[in-house]
């Protein structure tokens, strides 16, 4: 009889999933165009690497471009920093009723739908013209804030 409650509590506790959400349509729109990374800060960054994204060192992004689209939730981002590795792929976004900002990072010709992995960030500070991701990253167990600083480009 035990193992039936927890069972029961463990299926009612089931956690909400983020991509199910509501979407922020509003803040989507303010998203929309083309973007570049100016900073990427991380409390401790000249003691601490972090590879975002498994793609490069979190200052490989700085100087990356990013282009979305709210209509369709698709884009595509571009590292071109010398010294590092140069990277390009088509992404999935959209900004939910929480604030959250999904990301999935797409090889070419991949359907969103196949992809299985993907990330939360937290969006902050946004205007017409800048807008924060933040993501929290596991460093030596304990959690860490990497800000992404955008700015709009046109």
């Amino acid at each position: 009889m035990a193992l039936l409650i927890v069972a029961v509590l463990l299926f009612a506790c089931k956690t909400k999933s983020v991509t199910s959400t509501k979407l922020d349509r509003k803040s989507q729109v303010a998203i929309k165009g083309n973007w570049v990374i100016t900073n990427v800060s991380t409390p401790g960054s000249n003691y601490i690497a972090v590879n975002s994204f498994q793609i490069a060192d979190s200052k490989c992004f700085v100087g990356s471009t990013w282009n979305f689209i709210s209509n369709n939730n698709k884009g595509n981002m571009s590292l071109t920093k010398t010294d590092c590795p140069a990277f390009s792929s088509p992404i999935v976004w959209s900004v939910n009723k929480e604030g959250q900002f999904v990301l999935k990072i797409l090889n070419a010709g991949e359907k969103a739908k196949k992809v299985r992995d993907g990330y939360v960030l937290r969006v902050a500070n946004q205007t017409e013209t800048s807008f924060q991701l933040i993501d929290n990253v596991n460093v030596g167990g304990q959690n860490k804030e990497v800000t992404y600083q955008f700015e709009k480009t046109n």
